[in-house]
This record gives C-alpha cells, sequence and structure tokens, in this order.
C-alpha cells in the first residue's frame, strides 16, 4: 500500500512536470498566405519565404521590430571615402546552430554562391552592386573575382561597383542571408531539409510539411537567445483567406498575415481592435506577355490598363485596403520625388473607357472580332475576384477572358521559367525604399522578375546612366524619365498599391506594422 502510493505519488508529481513543461513552452501560431517553394534562402523571390527565412537566419543587418535596418551577425560597419567600400565587424558570440562560428569566410561563400551561375539565383540582380557580381552571375567571370573578402574570421570587406546609397539595407533581404558552408557542400541541394539544415538565426527548422506547416525551433546558439520569447513558431499556408479569418477567430492562429477582403465589413465591426491596417510599399500590377501578337500592340495595352476602374478594385473589390494605383513605384518612396503618372489618372473612368475601346478598334478588335486572353492568378479569394472584375471591365472593348487559378508556388514559378501565358497576375513588395527596386523589375537582362519579357533598350541605358550618378536628385531625374517610358509602355500594368492588413491577437506582444511589413519573431511573445 505505501509502495503504491509512493508510486501513485511519483506519477502525479512527473504528470504535474510535464503539464507545466506543456504550458511553459511559448508557441507562436503564425498564418503566411502561401507556403514556400524553397527554404533556400539564394533562390528565394517570395515575401512568403521571407517571412520565414528571417526566422532561420541572420545576415550581417537585420530588421527590428519597427522594420528598421539594426546590426545582425556584423555588429558595426564603416564606409569608405568613395562609398564604395565597407568593412563589417562581426561579433564574437555569433554561431551557427550546431555551435559553428559564423565567420566572414561564411559570407564569402554566400555570396559567391548566389552569383554562381550554377545555382540559378532568380533574384541574384538584388546584390549586382557588388564589384563584378553580375559579371559573374552572367558567366563573365570568375566567382573569385567578386568584390567581397575575409580580412580575418570577424572582419568582412564588401567592395562596390560604384557608391549605392541603398547597399546596407539590399544586406537585409533574405537573398543576403549566409548559408553554412559545410553543410551546402555536404548535402547539396538538400541542405535546406530539416535535419540537415543548419541556421544561424533565432530559430531552427524542425519540420517542413507542405500545405499543412513549418515548424520553426528556438535556436540555443543564436546570439540573443535570452532575448527570443517565444520557443516554437508555426507557419501556416494560409492562400483561403476566408478559412484563415475563421481560424483566427477561433484562436488557432495568433496573427495572419491577409484578409479576405469581402468581409472587411464584418472585420471592421467585430475585429476592429486586432485588424492592423497600414502603408506598405508594394504595387499590384497584371503582366502582360509581349511575345504574344496582340499584346505586342502598345495600343491594346493601353487600352488594357485604360478600362480597368483602378478605385473601384481598390474601394469595392479590395474593401478599401488598396489604394488605386497609376504608376509601377508607389508614391512616398525614398530617393525619389513624385511617381510618373499614366497620363490618364485624372480622366474619368467612362472616357477612359471610351478611349480604350477606339484604341482597340485600331488594332484590329472590338465585339465582332473578340481578343480572346487568359488570365493567371494565384490562389486568393481577392486575387480571383480581381480578375473577375477585370475580365467584365474588358467586355466592352471586345475582349473574352478566361481565368487559370494555380496555387503561389506553382504561378510563380511558371512566370519565372517563361512559360507561356497571357495576362498574369504579379505584385512587388520593395526590398527597400528606392525606386530602382520596382523600375529594375523590367529591365531586359532582369530573367527572374521581367515576366512581360520586355526589351527596350533605351530604358536599359537610362537605367544604367542613374545606377552610374551619384548625385541623388539627378539621379531621381533619370529614373522618372524611365518610368514615364515603362508608363507609355506598359509592359505591366500597375493597378493598386498595397497596404498591409495584418490580424494580429491581442495575446500576441511585439507585433509593430512597419512600411516593409516585416516581423521577426524574435521581437514577439505570446501572453495567455
Amino acid at each position: 500500500m505505501f509502495k503504491s502510493a509512493r508510486m501513485t505519488a511519483l506519477a502525479a508529481a512527473l504528470l504535474a512536470a510535464t503539464s507545466f513543461s506543456a504550458m511553459a513552452e511559448m508557441v507562436y501560431h503564425r498564418g503566411n498566405s502561401a507556403d514556400p517553394e524553397t527554404l533556400d534562402q539564394h533562390k528565394t523571390s517570395t515575401v512568403y519565404e521571407g517571412n520565414i527565412l528571417r526566422d532561420l537566419y541572420e545576415g550581417l543587418v537585420a530588421y527590428s521590430a519597427a522594420g528598421k535596418i539594426i546590426p545582425g551577425v556584423a555588429e558595426s560597419w564603416t564606409q569608405s571615402e568613395d562609398g564604395r567600400t565597407y568593412t563589417f565587424k562581426l561579433r564574437d558570440n555569433a554561431k551557427w546552430s550546431n555551435g559553428d562560428p559564423v565567420t566572414a569566410g561564411d559570407f564569402v561563400f554566400s555570396l559567391r554562391r548566389i552569383m554562381n551561375p550554377e545555382t540559378g539565383a532568380k533574384y541574384a540582380t538584388v546584390l549586382y552592386p557588388i564589384l563584378n557580381a553580375e559579371a559573374i552571375n552572367k558567366g563573365e567571370k570568375q566567382g573569385e573575382e567578386l568584390g567581397v573578402k575575409a580580412v580575418d574570421d570577424h572582419t568582412l570587406e564588401i567592395t562596390l561597383e560604384r557608391p549605392t546609397p541603398y547597399f546596407v539595407d539590399l544586406l537585409a533581404h533574405q537573398t543576403g542571408l549566409p548559408v553554412h558552408p559545410a553543410s551546402v557542400e555536404k548535402f547539396g541541394s538538400d541542405f535546406v531539409k530539416a535535419g540537415n539544415m543548419v541556421s544561424n538565426g533565432a530559430y531552427m527548422l524542425a519540420e517542413f510539411t507542405p500545405n499543412a506547416q513549418l515548424k520553426a525551433v528556438k535556436n540555443p546558439n543564436f546570439h540573443d537567445a535570452a532575448n527570443v520569447a517565444i520557443d516554437t513558431v508555426v507557419f501556416y499556408p494560409t492562400e483561403d483567406r476566408g478559412a484563415a479569418l475563421r481560424r483566427f477567430q477561433a484562436g488557432e492562429l495568433h496573427s495572419n498575415d491577409d484578409v479576405p477582403t469581402e468581409q472587411m465589413a464584418f472585420i471592421e465591426k467585430e475585429l476592429a481592435d486586432q485588424f492592423k491596417p497600414a502603408p506598405y510599399l508594394g504595387t499590384y500590377y497584371y503582366a502582360l506577355n509581349m511575345k504574344d501578337e496582340a499584346l505586342a500592340k502598345p495600343e491594346v495595352r493601353r487600352a488594357l490598363s485604360m478600362a480597368i476602374d483602378r478605385e473601384f478594385l481598390a474601394d469595392e473589390i479590395w474593401g478599401g485596403t488598396m489604394i488605386a494605383g497609376y504608376s509601377l513605384v508607389p508614391p512616398g518612396i525614398n530617393n525619389y520625388g513624385e511617381p510618373a503618372y499614366a497620363d490618364y489618372k485624372d480622366l474619368p473612368q467612362i472616357d477612359r473607357e471610351e478611349q480604350a475601346i477606339e484604341l482597340m478598334k485600331q488594332a484590329g478588335y472590338g465585339p465582332d472580332k473578340p481578343l480572346k486572353l487568359t488570365i493567371n492568378y494565384n490562389t486568393s479569394e481577392n486575387h480571383k475576384n480581381t480578375a473577375v472584375a477585370i475580365a467584365d471591365m474588358w467586355k466592352p472593348l471586345g475582349v473574352e477572358v478566361s481565368l487559370v487559378n494555380t496555387d503561389t508556388a506553382t504561378h510563380y514559378a511558371m512566370l519565372r521559367d517563361k512559360q507561356d501565358f497571357d495576362v498574369a497576375r504579379a505584385g512587388w513588395i520593395g526590398d527597400y525604399s528606392d525606386p530602382q527596386n520596382f523600375l529594375f523589375l523590367v529591365e531586359s537582362g532582369n530573367d527572374g522578375f521581367n515576366y512581360a519579357n520586355y526589351n527596350n533598350p533605351d530604358y536599359d541605358n537610362l537605367m544604367k546612366e542613374a545606377a552610374n550618378t551619384t548625385d541623388l536628385e539627378k539621379r531621381a531625374a533619370i529614373l522618372k524619365e524611365a518610368e514615364t517610358i515603362f508608363m507609355r509602355d506598359l509592359p505591366f500594368i500597375p493597378m493598386m498599391y498595397y497596404a498591409s492588413k495584418n490580424l494580429v491577437s491581442p495575446k500576441l506582444k511585439g507585433f509593430e506594422t512597419n512600411l516593409m511589413d516585416v516581423h521577426p519573431t524574435r521581437w514577439m511573445s505570446i501572453s495567455e
């Protein structure tokens, strides 16, 4: 009897300890609009992947809770007088999740890897300001000629082609995150898998089940681990915004990064204190495939653009969570003045439509000779509703539209791999606050993001001239001239400027809205 009582007491104690441990673990259930197509920071291209990679890795610089650039692996840096050379001092206590020290050599390896043509990094262009980066990426020079040098284990020197005022901001992008050299060399492309991945951020990859969830756990070797409150973050792909809203209401998600806009009235009434809209540096657009015979005609592209009622889309389809847009570069961006708005911006919509119908007639199309187009879009009620509305707006022009929906990863892979399409939904969120980050999208050499197959030597020359201009005022004028050409040629049809639309539970502390809409988990905590 006594022995049994002791065993019962021991079992009770163990159960209590287990329960306490479970209660003590802080788990963040995080809605993330789509599954990552890749967890290789050198092959990434989407915001959804960036949200995850920023938790798993830390670059030379990082983002604060407010979206500001702060020291990361580099505790400090200096710039040469001519603005071309940066010297980064790495912190002594930076470690990989397996305990290896993070060294300057790791960044040399990583930056060479992303520029290696064999890596196939579609986003390598972000780091083209580095000396010889573009030539190496195009196979014209060897990787060893890249302007990066490990002076010693804790000193990294980066030399640029020319002074670049936003260079440090570039390093916060996911393409600037380091890889663990030994893991890449051992596992090849499989270094991204749970069990193989060695990371240096606040979290480590524990498991990834596509279309279900990705789990990351706290990295005890992270240099600021003592101040990281959340033990586990679970990312859920929430392409179905309506289902995500229901999960959020049920308490299954602490946050979600988007909302079903058709339910905005309900959200603003019932969840006003948990809905966190904020200005966001991004443009929502349709890419037009200029290899298509009809879309190669400038009057057709202009007509399609003029016929779109952007105010209706922003206010009615998106519930006021977007802003009608008439330029590729969003207003309010740094190092620029007013964007090069479309010349029909202030024209009444009925007049735009009349002109659009006439332009289509000039191109040989109309109700009696319809133009058949397909709109491709990635899964989202918002994108679907937008496409349906635009198809209706194009009917008076004699345009017959078919809609094709695929998941986000498949959609963007289709665009990047230059598969055949007519019109495709896309969006661009600024990686740094500078007009170049939007205008570079349609440079002829930008295979990864020039979805329209646009090729205009005058445009390319202006972009090159701007890149070689250090006077910010003169540079802005050159970029404005380039955007004016873009708005004339319309390889993309800009339609709206983004606003971030986060749902945030009152239990989630430390979440701060910001222009970049970046929210590293390391700054947050959960209170029950």
